[in-house]
C-alpha cells in the first residue's frame, strides 16, 4: 500500500477524473477503482487497484453491485481517530480509504430526478457510488 493510503474513484462523469487521479497518484495515493473508471485510468498510465481485487468478489448487475462488500464498507465507515477503530480494521485485514471521488450515474436522463420512478433509481443509483 502507498504512503498516503487509499482514495476510491468510480465515477460516471468522468469529467476531471484523470487529472484528480493523477495529483493523487502523485501525492502517494493507492487508487482503487471500477469498471470504465479503473479503465480510464490505466489508458492514462496509471496504476489502478481494481476494487473487486480488494473484495474478491466480481462486479455483478451489469455493473451496479461493485463495492458492496466490508471490505469497502468497512473502511469508509471506521473512525480513523479511534484507535479502537483502527486496531479493528487491522485485525479485519482492511486498510482506510482517505479519499473518495463517486458521483450517481444517469443512463437514463430525467428533467425532473425527484420524480423517478424506483425502477428508474435502480438503474441511476449505482451501488458503487457512495
Amino acid at each position: 500500500m502507498s504512503n498516503r493510503g487509499r482514495a476510491l474513484l468510480s465515477v460516471f462523469d468522468k469529467t476531471g477524473i484523470t487529472e484528480f487521479a493523477t495529483g493523487l497518484d502523485k501525492l502517494g495515493f493507492e487508487l482503487l477503482s471500477t469498471g470504465g473508471t479503473a479503465r480510464l485510468l490505466r489508458q492514462a498510465g496509471l496504476e489502478v487497484t481494481d476494487v473487486s481485487e480488494v473484495t474478491g468478489h466480481p462486479e455483478c448487475f451489469d455493473g451496479r453491485v461493485k463495492s458492496l462488500h466490508p471490505a469497502i464498507h468497512a473502511p469508509l465507515l471506521a473512525r480513523l481517530e479511534r484507535e479502537d477503530d483502527t486496531k479493528e480494521l487491522a485485525d479485519l485485514g482492511y486498510f482506510p480509504i482517505q479519499v473518495v471521488a463517486v458521483t450517481i450515474s444517469h443512463p437514463q436522463r430525467h428533467k425532473d430526478p425527484p420524480l423517478m420512478t424506483r425502477p428508474c433509481l435502480r438503474w441511476s443509483i449505482s451501488a458503487a457510488r457512495l
